[in-house]
């Protein structure tokens, strides 16, 4: 069941289902806390399970130009808060794991431990934000389209036909956002820090979840930060791209019930 708090000039949109432990799941870019719905049937069976639109995301509304990290955890903060949990493991996917990392930096004493699926907690190299704005002049041109295009490149080109049902589902939830959200999200993704001393930094322990067959998120670019937690548990799923939650759910659910349970 949604529900919703009033935050500055705007509401959050969130999910609290089940008891004992708090896991809070974390969406990405063009996604919504939707991703996450048979993820919450299984795991609110064990824990109580927080899910979170994020700024400018599925039903949370805008309350900027420019949505950081930051931003985004300080939200997710007021929701936590308001619910008056002290603490919990949060579990970021892409840009979710972003969100969570700057979590980690602005309020660790609240994690028991965090989780990177399918993130980096690299900033954008020179390079990937020349990319950023030609994300941001498609967006501006045609956002259901840039958006109809985006989507199905998420996965590796050798299974993509075998979630064409999911990644239309994904097209119709993204294609309810605004485009000055599509923006304030890309925008924020530019303005990253280097969150890698976070990770090594952490006194409680990462859970990674990584596709060797992730385009957005190489493998070899992620391997470093694996190197640079001291308390890791690394799921390496092998024919899987840049969404294990739908690629691979089953083993995505499991290793995340297995990294809440012993903490």
């Amino acid at each position: 069941m949604n529900n919703s708090i009033k935050y500055k000039n705007t509401s959050v949109n969130y999910t609290d289902e089940g008891k004992g432990k708090v896991l809070v799941l974390l969406h990405g870019f063009l996604e919504s806390l939707e991703i996450w719905n048979d993820f919450s049937n299984e795991l609110s069976k064990d824990f109580r399970v927080i899910t979170i639109d994020l700024l400018g995301h599925g039903k949370t509304g805008d309350i900027d130009k420019i949505h950081t990290m930051e931003m985004m955890a300080e939200a997710v903060k007021f929701v936590l808060d308001t619910l008056k949990i002290d603490k919990c493991t949060m579990v970021g996917h892409s840009m979710g794991g972003s969100v969570t990392l700057a979590f980690a930096e602005m309020f660790p004493e609240q994690l028991n431990g965090f989780g990177l699926f399918h993130s980096t907690a690299y900033d954008d190299s020179p390079e990937v934000k020349i990319n950023r704005n030609r994300m941001i002049e498609a967006v501006n041109n045609n956002h259901i389209g840039f958006i109809n295009s985006f989507i199905p490149n998420l996965f590796p080109p050798e299974t993509v036909n075998n979630f064409t049902d999911k990644i239309i589902n994904l097209q119709r939830l993204a294609g309810s956002m605004h485009k000055d959200s599509i923006n304030a999200a890309i925008n924020g993704m530019k303005l990253r820090r280097n969150r890698l001393d976070v990770i090594s930094n952490s006194k409680v322990p990462v859970l990674f979840i990584i596709g060797k067959k992730d385009s957005r998120q190489p493998f070899e670019k992620v391997l470093p930060q694996i190197a640079a937690s001291n308390n890791s548990t690394v799921i390496i799923l092998g024919n899987v791209g840049h969404m294990g939650h739908i690629e691979s759910p089953k083993e995505t659910i499991y290793a995340i019930k297995t990294f809440t349970n012993k903490l």
